[in-house]
């Protein structure tokens, strides 16, 4: 998959899927395999231009860090990290623009819907489930030694 001439074949038949999708899942599907195929083919060309060199992201959890991992592999990036490292650490060797451009927005994505499922779902615990309310902000105030 690294020759640019069987990058470019791909594209051409996912532009004709595309095209041609009978539905809009199709489409969607096609659409975003067309986004991949021409982001890869961006990195390929871009190779000579900026040297790969090592980015640090710190994570915020440890679902963070899965959704991370599972981006960069499925993008050909190997994470790694350095012994006595926290969990939350992840390495990657890799040019900085397009893994931003690529990786990193689509995890910023993903983290955003993570984190809003699970804030739904929090909340529907809370309150549907524990018949409860969960808001921290009426927490009672009290003094230090007392």
């Amino acid at each position: 998959m690294n020759n640019h001439e069987d990058i470019r074949d791909k594209l051409v038949k996912l532009e004709a899927l595309f095209a041609r999708g009978a539905t809009a899942g199709e489409r969607a599907a096609a659409g975003a395999a067309l986004g991949r195929m021409q982001a890869r083919l961006d990195l390929a060309g871009a190779k000579a231009a900026e040297p790969e060199t090592e980015l640090q992201y710190i994570l915020p959890d440890v679902w963070a860090v899965r959704v991370f991992v599972a981006l960069c592999r499925k993008h050909d990036v190997k994470p790694y990290r350095y012994p006595r490292q926290r969990r939350t650490t992840v390495m990657v060797r890799a040019r900085k623009r397009d893994f931003e451009r690529t990786i990193a927005a689509e995890f910023q994505n993903l983290h955003r819907e993570l984190t809003r499922y699970f804030d739904e779902m929090v909340n529907h615990l809370i309150a549907d489930v524990m018949k409860s309310d969960g808001d921290d902000e009426t927490l009672e105030q009290r003094q230090i030694g007392k």
